[in-house]
């Protein structure tokens, strides 16, 4: 499919000489570039049905899953 759409001059220039660079064509790194915005924004599947699980069954907060997940997160390194 074709889209126009519009690109400042610099980000135009960056991605011709990326481009040319990686001996890619333009379309090619803009489908790229465009399928990494969408998989860094885009709902992901596991947590819209985790979501969906905690909607479905309610999200009241007990002592026992509370306390269980400050044991765990102290376990993990930041």
């Amino acid at each position: 499919m074709k889209v126009a759409v519009s690109i400042p001059d610099p980000i135009f220039a960056e991605a011709e000489a990326l481009a040319k660079q990686s001996g890619s064509s333009r379309s090619e790194i803009y489908r790229r570039a465009l399928s990494e915005f969408i998989s860094r924004h885009a709902a992901d599947p596991v947590t819209r049905a985790m979501d969906e699980a905690v909607d479905a069954v309610g999200a009241q907060a007990n002592e026992f899953g509370a306390e269980a997940g400050r044991r765990v997160l102290k376990r993990v390194e930041w």
